[in-house]
């Protein structure tokens, strides 16, 4: 069994959403994963934000707003009669409850439910498109099997536990519709995956079914080895292991969620990033193999604060890297890069909702100094130790650009430089013209 995901511009207009059917095989079994429709999940963020400031009456426009445009979506996607009425209901169902939470109490609770909808409305609508056109499949609702801890981590034995019983209930279906991003959290309640989810859910369905492979459709032709929207004369990568892939994830390369290699990889599950808009393009395989002796990508990841704590005491102290460690654990707040000295410890963050309290209590190990508007620009490919000159090109490439930080050696796949966000742009294009022109 395959998994095949596409994300919201896949399924961005009813005539997108109608031409998946020249990817999906409707006689091989698999599991369709769908986004919500393209702008969906936007839309409904600004109607949550509404509603926790208590603005109904904005609230209320914004989700008549967007009923407004899915009426419209079910009038180009289904014929009229039958379907098109069952399409209508399945609309004004959704925006009926949206309109009764307008209506009552709004906590963070009703945002997780109403950011839900988006998936909730795609795959719905899909469905009862297939019925309309006879082509057979299941509706799976993912919060019947889709699950995270109270640490926010996915639990794939209960996923293989609740999926596993659905698929053997329909042994002659081949075709099995689920929504991207949506999940239950440890309380049983509404919840996702955090932005580009979807992704995700299809590694983690990928690996609690043991699938033959995971498919990820997106409008990119596979993952390139430079960001195409301010390097000219990119080209996509044919082959990515995973931990190279993670990297390039995780540093910004946006076609892929940063955590959803992690599944495929332990279950050692290929990934396939392809084209819904050139299904014919080769795309890029990420697998447990690895092409040696070469630079892959590059990528960049904004919104980066670095932190530099400067201390005497630090000099040959026990524990105190430690101790810094636990004040960004208690605040939840991941590391991206680090680097130390005798004095100094710097590192870098992108979640700043509890910045001022983090440095408060940094103050207390020596004096901190900010530096915001940052970019990672992270190298990636074979940069095992073994290997001569890799890292020097690298360097070469940017020297006339001012570095606040280099993270090297941690990993066998990657360099990390942290610059002004002001000097990404050049720093990518002259990366790519030293390091593939």
């Amino acid at each position: 069994m395959k998994i095949l995901k596409f994300g919201g511009t896949s399924v961005g207009s009813p005539e997108r959403m109608k031409k998946l059917l020249d990817i999906i095989d409707p006689s091989e079994r698999q599991i369709v994963v769908l986004s919500a429709v393209s702008g969906t999940t936007n839309s409904l963020v600004e109607i949550s934000n509404a509603l926790l400031k208590e603005d109904k009456k904005k609230g209320t426009e914004l989700i008549k707003a967007l009923q407004e445009k899915y009426n419209d979506f079910v009038v180009e996607l289904l014929p009229a009669g039958e379907f098109r009425e069952q399409g209508q209901e399945v609309v004004d169902y959704h925006f009926n409850f949206l309109l009764s939470l307008a209506n009552n109490v709004f906590t963070a609770i009703e945002d997780k439910v109403v950011l839900a909808q988006g998936e909730l409305l795609s795959t719905t609508l899909y469905h009862v498109y297939l019925k309309s056109i006879s082509v057979p499949s299941v509706l799976l609702p993912a919060l019947d099997f889709m699950k995270i801890d109270e640490d926010n981590e996915p639990v794939i034995p209960y996923t293989t536990e609740n999926l596993t019983p659905l698929l053997a209930e329909n042994p002659d279906n081949k075709l099995f519709i689920t929504q991207g991003f949506i999940c239950r959290n440890s309380f049983g309640e509404v919840d996702n995956l955090r932005r580009g989810g979807s992704d995700y859910t299809a590694s983690l369905l990928g690996a609690a079914i043991s699938a033959d492979e995971v498919q990820i459709w997106t409008d990119i032709d596979g993952m390139h080895n430079n960001d195409p929207r301010v390097v000219k004369g990119t080209k996509p990568i044919s082959h990515l292991s995973f931990d190279e892939a993670a990297e390039l994830a995780y540093f910004g390369a946006k076609i892929l969620h940063p955590q959803s290699v992690f599944p495929a990889q332990k279950y050692k599950i290929p990934v396939r990033l392809l084209n819904t808009m050139e299904p014919k393009a080769l795309g890029t395989v990420i697998s447990a193999d690895s092409e040696k002796g070469k630079i892959k990508s590059i990528a960049a990841k904004d919104g980066i604060t670095a932190i530099k704590i400067q201390s005497s005491r630090m000099l040959l102290a026990y524990g105190f890297l430690r101790k810094v460690f636990e004040v960004f654990e208690r605040y939840k707040t991941p590391i991206d890069m680090i680097t130390t000295s005798e004095v100094a410890v710097s590192l870098t963050i992108d979640f700043t909702d509890n910045l001022d309290k983090i440095v408060d209590e940094l103050n207390s190990f020596g004096s901190v100094e900010l530096d915001r508007d940052q970019t990672i620009v992270c190298v990636v490919g074979d940069f095992g130790a073994e290997k001569h000159g890799f890292a020097a090109k690298v360097l070469d490439s940017i020297k006339h650009i001012p570095v606040r930080m280099i993270s090297y050696g941690g990993s066998a796949y990657n360099i990390s430089l942290l610059v002004k966000t002001e000097d990404k742009v050049e720093a990518l294009r002259s990366l790519h013209n030293r390091i593939f022109e």
